[in-house]
């Protein structure tokens, strides 16, 4: 199954509210006029196939139908500011015309993809070894999953790869990666359990420095309950390897969970006041309805989108391209 297929088919949360709504929408239009009862004049030859009409619900696109689109996009968290960008775009020249649930749709997936084309860009690897990708983001979000992922697709490309897991007072945290490890037959180094994660990042630093590595990967801690602890310790991560390499870390990803709704541009808020965050990994689009607050983190924040996932399996993470994304957050087709 292609990605495409697989994300639409999971996003089939997303793209059933939309469709559902602007099938409403659409819905409310009046009836229209009944067709003459006159005959149809006789076809000019037998070879002539009569055209299929259009029998398709439409509505004229005036402001109120401007407005009840706008809730709509609201409504799966593309947020206020960006549902009116998109549906004044959508009116740009149109109004007054009759759409079908169709036209808007089609009119709908340009303009998130259009939002989107800037920020879809895969994470830049470097020739500097090794490449340092420092991970944060909340706990629960899917960050441990996700540098599993990465690493696995990286070593299949042929990179090697070392991980760190600096999330040292999660138990739980340190096993999944360690399992990760096993499956791409990456090393992942470890370090007791309430250690200091700067230590043990120093420490995976010197390895992937003398191994060769091309990538090391640090996982991170993301209590956010107590900022000034977390900042210090991100803070001192970033001081310790820059001992090593004074240009560490090259990439700061933060991860995301689709499901957190709006949330998530508050993430975004907070972990770029306590990391240089250089790019977005947003997890779990098939476990949400609210899809749309990918575009918004688009629109706010114009950060780098590097990858999506929607499933557990190595295979659904993959990087984000706007024009799929948008065609399945709406329903279409590829």
């Amino acid at each position: 199954m292609s990605f495409f297929k697989k994300m639409k088919d999971r996003l089939l949360r997303s793209s059933s509210r939309i469709d559902e709504g602007l099938d409403a929408i659409v819905d409310e239009a009046p009836a229209a006029p009944a067709p003459s009862s006159a005959p149809a004049p006789a076809p000019s030859s037998p070879a002539t196939t009569p055209a299929v009409p259009d029998t398709s619900q439409r509505r004229v696109l005036d402001d109120a139908m401007l407005e009840e689109l706008e809730d709509l996009l609201i409504g799966t968290d593309m947020g206020v500011d960006t549902a009116r960008r998109i549906t004044a775009n959508i009116a740009e020249g149109r109004m007054g015309r009759r759409l079908s649930a169709n036209d808007i749709k089609g009119l709908l997936a340009d303009e998130v993809a259009r939002v989107m084309e800037g920020v879809a860009r895969p994470m830049p690897l470097f020739p500097k070894k090794p490449q340092v990708v420092l991970v944060v983001g909340v706990n629960g979000s899917g960050k441990t999953t996700t540098i599993g992922k990465l690493a696995a697709q990286f070593r299949a490309a042929g990179k090697s790869v070392v991980i760190a897991a600096g999330d040292t007072f999660r138990a739980a945290a340190v096993e999944q990666l360690q399992v990760w490890g096993e499956r791409a037959g990456v090393p992942v180094m470890t370090a007791p359990e309430g250690s200091d994660p700067a230590s043990l990042a120093f420490d995976a630093m010197g390895r992937a420095q003398a191994e060769g590595a091309d990538l090391l990967m640090i996982d991170t801690a993301g209590r956010l309950q107590n900022r000034a602890d977390l900042m210090e310790e991100l803070s001192k991560i970033v001081r310790v390897i820059r001992k090593k390499d004074p240009d560490a870390p090259h990439n700061t990803l933060l991860v995301l969970d689709a499901t957190t709704g709006q949330n998530a541009l508050n993430q975004v808020d907070v972990f770029r006041a306590l990391a240089d965050v250089s790019g977005l990994v947003m997890t779990k689009l098939d476990g949400t309805a609210r899809g749309g607050v990918l575009v918004a983190l688009a629109d706010r924040f114009g950060l780098p989108i590097h990858a999506i996932g929607v499933g557990e399996q190595i295979d659904d993470l993959a990087p984000f391209d706007p024009q799929e994304f948008a065609r399945a957050l709406v329903g279409l087709d590829a």
